[in-house]
């Protein structure tokens, strides 16, 4: 070798060169899965209005283990709070659709009354079933108010189930799945507010 100064110079320079873009990489990596996470929670969120918590629902579960339910199955429930007080539950259902499993989100405020119900993954038929998704969802809007007890129990079914509901066009699994998810998210909430941070004189 002529010039074995020169060789180890450009293996220095070679591997100076390789640290400062792995430590640039660790240094914006982090930002990235932030900001990430951020606009994933903004998009999750959007079921609830913004003035209505000051803090990071996602970021505290009131519970991860699965909750199996009449026609439904609870994968997690997340508390909202302003002030320090509890403003929202958030409840996430999956239930079985048509074509396959349906993830919703639940919100229901400290008195049971929902304050919306978003689609987070479906794969129901398109033009038929596949309405439940998007945000907002004028189907599902109908739901907004409502509470266990308003309707009362009977009345959460569709009207061809002598319920209150009416059905997506075409759509009767999907409806009925959905609306049985809703109602059972209403139940669980009713009946298990201590779990969910919710005091009982909410």
């Amino acid at each position: 070798m002529k010039n074995p100064g020169g060789v180890a110079i450009l293996i220095l320079l070679i591997g100076l060169g390789s640290s400062a873009t792995y430590l640039t990489h660790l240094g914006t990596a982090g930002r990235i899965e932030t900001q990430r996470q951020a606009l994933a929670n903004r998009t999750l969120l959007e079921v609830l209005p913004t003035d209505l918590y000051d803090n990071q629902p996602l970021a505290h579960p009131a519970f991860t283990a699965s909750v199996t339910l009449a026609h439904s199955t609870l994968l997690g429930g997340y508390l909202a709070t302003r002030n320090g007080q509890p403003s929202a539950v958030l409840l996430r259902s999956l239930a079985p659709g048509y074509e396959g499993s349906i993830e919703l989100l639940v919100a229901i405020d400290p008195q049971g009354r929902l304050l919306g119900v978003k689609t987070l993954r479906q794969a129901e038929t398109p033009g038929l079933g596949a309405a439940i998704a998007g945000w907002p969802n004028a189907w599902m809007q109908v739901f907004t108010g409502k509470s266990r007890q308003a309707p009362d129990d009977s009345g959460w079914a569709l009207k061809k189930d002598q319920g209150q509901f009416d059905q997506l066009a075409g759509a009767t699994v999907t409806s009925r799945a959905v609306l049985q998810a809703v109602h059972d998210a209403l139940r669980y909430f009713d009946e298990h507010k201590a779990r969910l941070g919710v005091p009982d004189n909410e």
